[in-house]
């Protein structure tokens, strides 16, 4: 068994922009009388995508959830996302070197609950776009982490684009993650994953994640070819 594919996370991974999610997504929520912390947020919303984060919002607070509601808070929040974003954004150490050292060696992706502009935007801002064959969004899946459903559509988008080659399995493959409901993504699509204590501390990933650092500063892309010949251990 041989590494042959990363697929990164990219909110809490690439680019530091949890606060800005965070805010957004409070300010909104407040607008429909839903109050949120950033304590709540962190413990159930960090990893969702704008829509399960509003479903999930709205569910809690005994309020109806109806396509038109959502529709609106989803634009409101993706509004004032942008406009935040706009600002700049901030890359973590370490991305950028990592990332052009796998380039050419290991099939890289992205699978984010974010949107694909705003996806865009992290890697372009880090100028590692390039490297990136595909680039799943949350208007690429239909279920949020932690289903795999954003992981497995990154791997068959890999696949698709390399017909002639043999396919890459999911045991072939390391996702970088930031957040508890990613490692569960991760580990639900059959593959290995190293957490960054970007969003969580070391304690909550470690029993979760196959390795974890506290930023890509400590590792080469080559590194992680232990975790996929490692024996796996089972989800706790």
């Amino acid at each position: 068994m041989a590494l042959r594919a990363i697929i990164f996370d990219c909110d809490g991974v690439i680019v530091d922009s949890e606060s800005n999610h965070f805010e957004t997504f409070r300010v909104t929520l407040e607008g429909a009388g839903i109050g949120l912390t950033r304590a709540e947020y962190d413990r159930t919303y960090l990893a969702m995508d704008d829509k399960g984060c509003f479903e999930a919002a709205l569910c809690a607070a005994g309020q109806s959830v109806d396509t038109p509601t959502l529709k609106r808070l989803m634009l409101e929040k993706k509004a004032r996302y942008a406009a935040l974003a706009g600002g700049g954004l901030v890359i973590y150490p370490g991305v950028a070197a990592f990332v052009e050292q796998a380039r050419g060696k290991y099939r890289l992706a992205v699978a984010s609950g974010a949107f694909r502009a705003e996806i865009k935007d992290a890697l372009d801002c880090a100028g590692i776009r390039s490297a990136f064959e595909v680039i799943v969004s949350a208007q690429d899946v239909k279920r949020g982490k932690p289903d795999p459903e954003a992981y497995q559509t990154a791997l068959a988008q890999l696949n698709t684009r390399s017909a002639s080659q043999p396919p890459i399995s999911p045991a072939e493959c390391v996702v970088i993650e930031d957040s508890i409901h990613g490692v569960q993504s991760a580990r639900a699509a059959g593959m290995r994953c190293l957490a960054v204590t970007h969003s969580y501390p070391r304690a909550l990933l470690l029993p979760l994640a196959d390795r974890v650092i506290d930023d890509l500063t400590e590792i080469q892309p080559s590194d992680l070819e232990a975790l996929v010949t490692a024996p796996r251990t089972a989800a706790p």
